[in-house]
């Protein structure tokens, strides 16, 4: 009986699956088919403008702006030309569907008429939103059989990849990268290397795999993406994969960074053994086994890099930065004539190597040593570069002296970066390349520079002397100027407008002497201006309201006399105004001639200068860019752009520190050492973002507002040395974040606080205070007995310590029942209110101080 139900069973799944498949996999006729395209348009919505971001396989990222593909489809039109449809030209049949970034949002359901279209051979549904799907549709592993290109990219799709997509024999590509919420299960990820033998590329960055890397691989393979997948395992057969002359190798293992699980791939880097079968062009090994969002004992692949045989190898693109090798650098590598692109960076590289190692290589365009601190980098005589060299990084790499190149050698160097190493002299006469990158130990001066053709000059941290050359002004292609940390004199030029692209002019801690010109403002495309640190003098020009694109301007620590530059209220980009440490003075401004003033300021310092009169009220309401209270969720990033990081200095919790890299969700506002007067805003309660809040050394009087609670990731908050009065409000009690306070010398009086952060806070906080009282102070509140609720506070901690939970049940009933007793007796006589507020009182003290010293 159980044999025959089992047959019949099985019978009927066969006839189901027969008929599924039938009915999903016949061919509609071409008007059906164009319904089909229709009613797949209707079931989605369309939401413009959106930006799709693409990156090739180099990380390279550009964006471009969607483009709604069935906005026009309409049925009174030949389907055939409808944008993003492709037919047969013979029989009609949709064949090709590319909506890629067609801001297409919505669900796509088992039901879609999508998998109707039987014949298509391309599909293409990328940089859409398919979030309202309720799972990775299954209908994708069997709908079409004729198909050969798939790419599902950024679609937003959750759950399970099909275990059908792994029959869809005919797939050349398959893209499912940039799904961040999708899992390939081990067995569908192994059928998927095995099954599709015509596949050549496979993108899965970012989907969830987190299995072993399998060993076997389909040899039609020429692009394998598993970046950020949470692939772990030893890859023994990295380089042992059996291919075919004719493929093409791009092989990338990168980090599981967006999953940071405890696993990585990771293991001793393999001998490598290439001969006649190795055609490996394209090679990535680099950034990985990151656990729990922390350093791994060892990062990746350790060991060494074997010689190896590279006659037979025609090997093109090279990386294993960020590991852990070690040893020497194969000499094998400079027989690989074919090379363009290699890259050891950032590993335990140890030696001396010499330049002219590479200098055989005629196709090499990048070449990186970086960061391999027991390296020696050397060059011995003249040697010379390949000649289509372009990007070359030897930052820390224990050089010693520049590179000797002849003069008459054709150098074809764009980008050089020689930082962090010990290289001494004068900057050599054969720089001509476009971006340098060159903190050492540099002395001489300036004017033997090409200034008409450098795009990028970093040489900050030397010995450089002498002033600013006018040939600077002449240098219509500097975009960065990196200066900072030298000793450079005489004024700033005074420039016409050919610095149409300057964006970072960074001269901080030099001597430059002079007033600021007026022509800075030509500069119209700058974005960071610091002259921290040096002996400028006079006015502040009111041009610098023309700086339309000026994100930070520091000019901190210099001999500037002149009244607050109300002339940058109106910048839209303005986020770092530091001009500490001036001769400022006067009064700040009560009105405004601009709606809302300086909209993006994130930070603000105006210490140590000479301002007076009231806070700026009109600029507390107006902190636009400090009022997020959602601070906490917004992704943190650095204002930075290519090749430079904006910086400065600022006091933080009492500690001058210098920011090397500013976070973009940083704020503080310190106007501290000045002359203000008059009380704090209850405005400032609404600068919820605000991170550090610094008032001390003014005149300021009145209350603290007790609006300032509202700041709850305030962090430091030094109000001493004022005038401040009445006491301290309970509120701030509820400022979780606040681990520095300083309410020192003020006229504050009362009860000091306690409870959370308050009670880790030591007397500094507010010695020279004469009215307060309370813990960590010695003086006492009163006449409050406050000896004897400390008395009775010991006593709770040895009832609560020293009794054990049996002691306690027994005393709750022996409790228990008399308390009853009493309380008929009170209801009886009717006054029962005298003693049960004795008793509230009472019991009511205990659970208070117990529950502040449990906290």
């Amino acid at each position: 009986m159980i044999m025959r139900n089992f047959i019949t069973s099985y019978f009927a799944i066969i006839v189901m699956i027969i008929f599924f498949q039938h009915h999903l996999v016949a061919s509609l006729s071409p008007d059906k088919q164009k319904t089909a395209l229709f009613h797949f348009k209707q079931s989605l919505n369309i939401i413009t403008p959106i930006i799709c971001l693409y990156s090739d396989s180099f990380s390279n990222e550009y964006y471009i702006p969607s483009h709604p593909k069935t906005m026009n489809w309409s049925m009174s039109s030949d389907y055939c030309i409808w944008q993003g449809v492709t037919c047969d030209h013979k029989t009609g049949d949709v064949i090709g569907l590319d909506l890629s970034c067609s801001g297409l949002e919505g669900a796509i359901l088992p039901n879609s008429t999508l998998f109707q279209l039987s014949n298509l051979r391309f599909l293409n549904l990328s940089q859409n939103d398919f979030s309202l799907s309720n799972q990775f549709p299954q209908e994708f592993g069997f709908f079409a059989k004729g198909l050969t290109h798939l790419s599902l990219s950024s679609t937003w799709f959750s759950g399970r990849v099909p275990s059908g997509i792994s029959h869809l024999y005919e797939l050349v590509s398959l893209d499912l990268s940039d799904n961040y919420f999708v899992q390939l299960e081990d067995k569908v990820f192994r059928s998927l290397l095995q099954n599709l033998t015509q596949l050549r590329v496979l993108n899965l960055v970012g989907v969830n795999i987190s299995s072993v890397l399998p060993m076997n691989l389909s040899s039609s393979l020429e692009v394998l993406n598993l970046g950020h997948t949470g692939l772990y395992g030893v890859p023994m057969m990295v380089l042992n994969l059996k291919m075919n002359r004719s493929n093409h190798y791009y092989i990338m293992l990168t980090s599981p960074l967006f999953y940071l699980w405890n696993t990585g791939l990771h293991g001793v880097f393999p001998k490598v053994k290439w001969g006649s079968s190795a055609t490996l062009q394209h090679l990535s090994l680099f950034g990985i086994d990151f656990r729990n969002g922390g350093m791994p004992d060892s990062i990746g692949f350790r060991g060494q890099l074997h010689e190896f045989d590279s006659s037979e190898s025609i090997l093109l693109w090279f990386s294993c930065k960020n590991n852990a090798l070690h040893g020497t650098i194969p000499q094998s590598f400079s027989q690989l004539v074919e090379l363009t692109d290699l890259d050891f960076s950032s590993n335990n590289f140890s030696g001396v190597l010499n330049m002219s190692m590479f200098s055989r290589l005629e196709s090499l365009e990048y070449l990186d040593l970086s960061h391999n601190h027991f390296l020696s980098v050397r060059s011995t005589g003249m040697i010379a570069l390949p000649p289509k060299l372009t990007h070359l990084y030897l930052s820390s790499c224990n050089m010693k002296k520049f590179p000797h190149f002849s003069k008459d050698a054709e150098i074809s160097l764009g980008y050089v970066d020689l930082s962090n190493n010990d290289i001494e002299g004068e900057i050599p006469d054969w720089i001509e390349s476009v971006g340098w990158y060159l903190n050492n130990k540099l002395t001489g001066g300036l004017k033997q520079l090409p200034w008409n053709t450098i795009q990028y000059l970093d040489l900050q941290s030397n010995y450089l002397n002498g002033s600013l050359p006018d040939l600077i002004c002449n240098s219509s292609s500097l975009e960065i100027l990196n200066l900072s940390h030298n000793k450079l004199s005489g004024v700033l030029p005074s420039c016409g407008t050919q610095l149409t692209l300057l964006s970072v002019f960074d001269l901080r801690m030099n001597n430059i002497q002079g007033s600021l010109p007026s022509t800075l403002s030509n500069f119209r495309n700058l974005k960071s201006l610091n002259l921290h640190g040096n002996k400028l003098q006079g006015g502040f020009p009111s041009s610098f309201s023309e700086f339309d694109k000026l994100e930070t301007l520091d000019l901190g620590s210099n001999q500037i006399n002149d009244t607050f530059p109300q002339c940058l209220e109106a910048l839209p980009n303005l986020q770092v105004l530091v001009p500490k440490s001036n001769k400022f003075y006067g009064t700040m401004n009560k009105t405004s001639e601009v709606e809302q003033p300086f909209p993006s300021l994130r930070i603000i310092d105006l210490s140590y200068n000479d301002f007076s009169g009231p806070l700026p009220v009109i600029y507390f309401r107006n902190f636009k860019a400090m009022m997020n209270g959602d601070v906490n969720k917004i992704k943190r990033s650095y204002m930075e752009r290519q090749y430079y990081s904006d910086s400065t200095n600022l006091v933080i919790k009492g500690h001058e520190i210098q920011l090397n890299r500013i976070l973009t969700v940083f704020t503080t506002i310190d106007l501290s050492k000045n002359n203000f007067e008059g009380k704090i805003s209850e405005y400032t309660g609404n600068l919820l973002s605000l991170r550090f809040l610094n008032l001390s050394h003014n005149h300021l009087t009145g209350h603290i507002p007790p609006s300032i609670a509202n700041l709850t990731v305030l962090e430091s908050l030094d109000l001493s040395s004022n005038q401040l009065e009445g006491e301290i409000p309970l509120q701030l009690t509820g400022l979780y974040s606040l681990a520095l306070l300083n309410l020192s010398y003020n006229k504050l009086r009362g009860h000091i606080p306690q409870g959370f952060q308050f009670n880790t806070f030591e007397i500094d906080s507010y010695v020279g205070n004469l009215g307060l009282c309370g813990k960590p102070l010695s003086k006492k509140c009163g006449h409050d007995n406050v000896t004897q609720e400390e008395d009775e506070e010991e006593d709770d901690d040895y009832f609560f310590g020293g009794f054990t939970w049996e002691a306690v049940v027994i005393g709750y009933v022996c409790g228990v029942v008399p308390a009853f007793i009493a309380g008929y007796l009170m209801l009886l006589a009717r006054k029962p209110k005298w003693f049960a507020g004795i008793i509230a009182r009472e019991l009511g003290l205990k659970v208070r101080r117990m529950e502040i010293k449990w906290r």
